[in-house]
This record gives C-alpha cells, structure tokens and sequence, in this order.
C-alpha cells in the first residue's frame, strides 16, 4: 500500500511499512551503510581475517586475548580514518585559500560534500581504498571485541561459556 509507511523524527525521513518494499533511498542506515557501499569479496575477506584471529587466538590463551583486547582498543576503524583525512584536508584547502589563491576554497568544499555523502549514504571516494586495506567499521571490530571475551569467559551463559568453540563465538556475535 503506497503512503502506509511510517515518518521518522519529525517526518523527514519516508519508511516503508512492514509489508512494504523499501523505496530507494538517499539514507543508508547507519548500521551497514559502510559494508553496504563495499563489494562483498572485500568484506568477506575482512570477516575471514577477523575470523581466521579469533581462531588463533582460541587456541592461543587468555594472555594472546588480552594482548588483542589491547590492539582492539587502540584500533582506528573507517569512520576515524575518514574523518582524520577530511579534516586535513578541508584544513590544508582552507590555508591555501587564505594564503595561495581563493581558488583552493573547492578543496574544503569538496572534500565537506564528500563527507556529507558518506554520513547520508556510506560512501566517499577513499572508502574502496580504505576497504581494500583491511579497515574495518565499529560493528567489525567489536564483533572480535566481544567474540574474544565471549572466548576468555566474560559472559556467564550461551556462545560465551568458557569451552565454547570460535565458530560458536562468532556466530552468536554476528547475529
């Protein structure tokens, strides 16, 4: 049924209702709007790569755990890089525009264009790039956070019980 769909906060975004196919949308959500806008063998070879660590350390002990914990911690994910690389860039457009010729002012306004079309639909020029060299979004990297201390025991029942195996771990960390 055409126009039974919901409005989100205030009405400024259209959802479809339950039963409804989703329209084309300019809003990718905010979950998988990376993932999304990446070609699936370069996201399954970043799962096979979190997956292939989380085996190893299983195998490994609680100290190769906590000393990956302690990688995870530090670990950039996409929207850092990203964001660093604009930033950068809309600042280094800005002083040449100040100081060289106004010309250089469609550096930052290019570079601020791109953002917004990465916050609105999870891409940007730099992203294949960033894929293609392994880094990961928030929800990858906390998928091996939580698949890890699920392994080490910090959860009391289910996939986390001390003995369960990696493929269990993982598999009740994805879903």
């Amino acid at each position: 049924m055409a126009g039974s769909g919901c409005r989100d906060y205030q009405g400024w975004i259209e959802r479809p209702a339950i039963d409804e196919e989703p329209a084309v949308t300019m809003i990718s959500r905010t979950a998988d709007r990376v993932s999304s806008q990446t070609p699936d063998e370069v996201n399954e070879r970043i799962r096979r790569e979190t997956d292939r660590r989380v085996a190893s350390l299983a195998r490994s002990g609680p100290q190769a755990i906590d000393a990956r914990l302690a990688e995870l911690d530090r670990e950039w994910d996409i929207e850092r890089w990203l964001e660093t690389g604009a930033s950068s860039l809309m600042l280094a457009g800005t002083l040449l525009c100040v100081t060289v010729h106004r010309r250089w002012f469609v550096l930052p306004a290019a570079v601020g264009a791109f953002l917004l079309q990465h916050a609105l639909q999870g891409w940007c020029p730099p992203l294949p790039l960033f894929r293609r060299l392994g880094v990961r979004t928030t929800d990858e990297i906390n998928q091996e956070r939580f698949a890890l201390k699920a392994l080490r025991g910090d959860f009391a029942t289910g996939a986390g019980s001390v003995g369960a195996s990696a493929d269990e771990v993982l598999r009740a960390v994805r879903h």
